[in-house]
């Protein structure tokens, strides 16, 4: 792209911050704009924002308004997202209620990870604009679908009110079980972006292999942290606290293990199969986590699901940036010991949650 555009790498690389910086910024203001317009129109509308940007992002060779454009598209993409959590909560009570969230964070999580995969043969076989081009596709089939099956789910809506939505955000933030219920939210994903971050050029640099090889890898760790979500979904009657506990040490114990069998074992298969099962127990936190915090605060769906989801992004965003800002990672020795630093982390989080609902203290529930 940057070669066809006649820019450096650091320029194409600005166009996917601008998506990341407004699609994690927005998500914690549109959820009560949701809250008052409804679910419905402004998803169509935002859908019908991403055809048509993701087709002029293919057509043009202007860095700028590619920039601009993808800004455009990370707000559009918050719309649809926060509304979609929202949607299922406004639809179904109780165990059905939870039974679709599920669903959704699977498919959500899974989105990032398997994504490379599939870019990285448009852009093999195809170009770079290709990729846009899926987009704007997948968009309109989305956009079709919407207007033919979809409807408004939001049944009292609730007025523009900033002192209110300023009281509600305050409200949420001082509920330590939520804030904390985001944190593993973001740990559970900052350990399988250990791998996104330094995985691609440690099969090539270390294990010597190609690029065909790297996609693999992440579609095969995005399946994993599927296999997480569905394995949490059979569970979800089993004991919250337990489950927690377990997934979290068993992580902890698995990355250790990877970390010490480095140190004689220089395999890419070897380094796969321990993340595979590292990014099941992370997809297993995740879903658990987001399912119980979407409904701690019911009454205001929307405006939790874009404070939770921003929330999130940041503290991904921040443990991103501090494992790619502390030192290299040029071996699987190296990601393995940040594999065994976010876990730690995460099973420390996982802990303060747990001692936090035994004391009866407000619960994710």
């Amino acid at each position: 792209m940057a070669k066809d555009l006649g820019v450096s790498a650091d320029k194409i690389q600005l166009t996917l911050t601008c998506f990341f910086m407004s699609y994690g910024i927005s998500q914690m203001f549109v959820g009560s704009l949701l809250d008052s317009l409804g679910r419905y129109r402004p998803a169509v509308i935002s859908l019908g924002v991403l055809v048509l940007s993701s087709l002029l992002i293919g057509i043009t060779h202007s860095v700028a308004l590619i920039c601009f454009l993808r800004v455009v598209q990370g707000t559009a993409t918050a719309f649809v997202i926060v509304g979609k959590r929202a949607f299922f909560v406004d639809l179904y009570e109780g165990e059905e209620r939870k039974h679709y969230l599920s669903y959704l964070t699977i498919t959500w999580s899974l989105g990032p990870i398997v994504a490379p995969f599939l870019g990285g043969f448009l852009q093999q076989y195809l170009n770079w604009q290709s990729n846009f081009y899926f987009l704007a596709i997948y968009a309109f089939i989305m956009f079709v679908l919407e207007l033919s099956f979809s409807g408004e789910t939001l049944v009292h809506r609730k007025p523009l009110e900033l002192k209110k939505i300023r009281d509600n955000y305050a409200h949420m933030l001082s509920n330590s079980t939520f804030l904390l219920g985001i944190v593993i939210l973001g740990l559970s994903y900052s350990v399988v972006m250990v791998f996104n971050i330094a995985g691609p050029f440690v099969i090539e640099n270390s294990f010597h292999f190609n690029s065909v090889v790297i996609g693999y890898c992440t579609l095969i760790l995005g399946f994993s942290w599927m296999i997480g979500g569905i394995v949490s979904k059979r569970l979800m009657n089993v004991d919250f606290s337990r489950k927690l506990i377990v997934a979290g040490f068993t992580q902890l114990i698995l990355t250790v293990m990877l970390f010490v069998t480095g140190f004689v074992m220089h395999d890419l298969w070897w380094f796969v199969m321990f993340a595979f099962v590292i990014h099941i127990c992370s997809g297993f936190l995740f879903t658990n986590l987001f399912t119980h915090s979407m409904l701690v605060f019911p009454q205001n769906v929307g405006l939790a699901s874009g404070l939770m989801g921003g929330m999130v992004y940041v503290v991904t965003s921040f443990s991103s940036y501090v494992l790619s800002t502390t030192g290299k990672m040029t071996t699987s020795g190296d990601m393995s010991l940040r594999y065994v630093v976010m876990s730690a982390i995460l099973t420390c989080a996982v802990i303060a949650v747990v001692r936090m609902r035994a004391a009866k203290t407000p619960a994710i529930a």
